[in-house]
């Protein structure tokens, strides 16, 4: 451990938190982005042509409005690969507990968070800022925690020990949300024509991934992003945000915004979903905008097939007219994938895309 945080202290590590709590007054170069890749602040493109989908997910336990709300999220799949939900079954107080130990944590001093610090995508428990700031050629305005998560008796003895709260009020907000993938999952896959329990042992024994992120306020966010356009690894991404900054591409190749619903939580579909559903499916393009004046938190809960298991188009969605259009992958397959490449020049799952297809949408 002592190594690798010197490792880290060593390649002269700046967090974004550290920069806005110094009082820069300019975004260093090395987070300012090439124009063409810079955030249109303040355009509408798109946003004012474009419903985003919301869904009242409590209508799935009500037997004559099941069916309705599975063609409302075969729809938001279809259309966005992206929908929000309400009436989810998570309590307001969990979630604000989860944000409130998030804002203790990135608000300790940087010696004590970077007992945590690590440049290894492998690491189970993993401070850092940007995306990886070792290898990034442009960072990212993000500190961020992620953590093994399920189950979460096996990992959550490694999870930050400082605030005190944070393994008690962060791991009641992550079971919840194991809960719900399981929900979400079940009605993805009867969406797609398949039994709603297709991937039911799959889920039992899946990895979960908390990504805390924190984007501090940004004194020139026209220059920089939070997070860089790309898609999730896994088969569901489900969301937790403070404040507005999320977007993501629609089929036009547009920049849309994903509005702030009070007490509603985002579900993305990842890149599984997208091989699993045989292309039917896509997983969705985001990226994480910053602004001016203060800091937004938010939690991505990122789950996947175990770390070894591969997964594939499901044979019921593979004929002779709509063949195999994706190789077979695992979580480790993608962990490997990011500790060498840079997914800002090539998205993981166009690696995987037969014929040499390479779409964005």
């Amino acid at each position: 451990m002592e190594e690798t945080i010197k490792s880290v202290v060593d390649d002269c590590f700046t967090s974004a938190m550290a920069l806005t709590d110094s009082g820069v007054l300019h975004v260093p170069t090395r987070y300012i982005l090439p124009p063409s890749q810079r955030p249109m602040l303040g355009s509408s493109i798109g946003s004012d042509t474009i419903t985003l989908p919301v869904i009242d997910l409590s209508l799935l336990h009500d037997p004559l409005l099941r069916r309705c709300v599975i063609h409302e999220i075969e729809m938001a799949c279809k259309g966005f690969g992206f929908f929000q939900i309400i009436n989810h079954g998570i309590s307001s107080s969990v979630v604000k507990d989860a944000l409130d130990a998030a804002t203790r944590f990135f608000d300790l001093p940087v010696d004590e968070k970077m007992l945590l610090g690590s440049d290894n995508v492998h690491t189970p428990v993993r401070y850092g800022t940007s995306l990886n700031h070792s290898t990034d050629k442009v960072h990212y305005w993000r500190d961020f925690i992620k953590h093994y998560s399920h189950p979460l008796s096996k990992w959550i003895d490694l999870w930050p020990s400082n605030p005190p709260c944070y393994k008690e009020k962060v791991g009641k907000y992550a079971e919840a949300t194991h809960v719900l993938h399981k929900q979400l999952i079940e009605a993805i896959s009867e969406s797609l024509g398949l039994e709603k329990n297709y991937l039911q042992e799959e889920i039992e024994e899946d990895s979960q991934v908390m990504a805390v992120n924190c984007y501090p306020a940004c004194p020139e966010p026209e220059f920089a992003l939070g997070m860089p356009p790309h898609s999730d690894f896994g088969s569901l991404t489900i969301l937790l945000q403070s404040s507005q900054g999320l977007q993501i591409m629609d089929c036009n190749k547009n920049w849309v915004c994903v509005p702030y619903i009070e007490g509603a939580l985002i579900v993305q579909l990842g890149d599984q979903i997208e091989v699993m559903s045989n292309g039917i499916y896509k997983s969705v393009v985001h990226r994480v905008t910053v602004n001016k004046d203060y800091k937004r938190l938010s939690f991505a809960s990122l789950h996947s097939l175990p770390l070894h298991k591969k997964i594939s188009p499901a044979l019921e969605l593979v004929n002779e007219n709509k063949p195999a259009a994706y190789g077979e992958f695992s979580f480790n397959d993608f962990l490997d994938y990011i500790s060498s490449n840079d997914i800002t020049q090539q998205r993981f799952i166009d690696t995987l895309k037969k014929n040499n297809l390479c779409r964005w949408c």
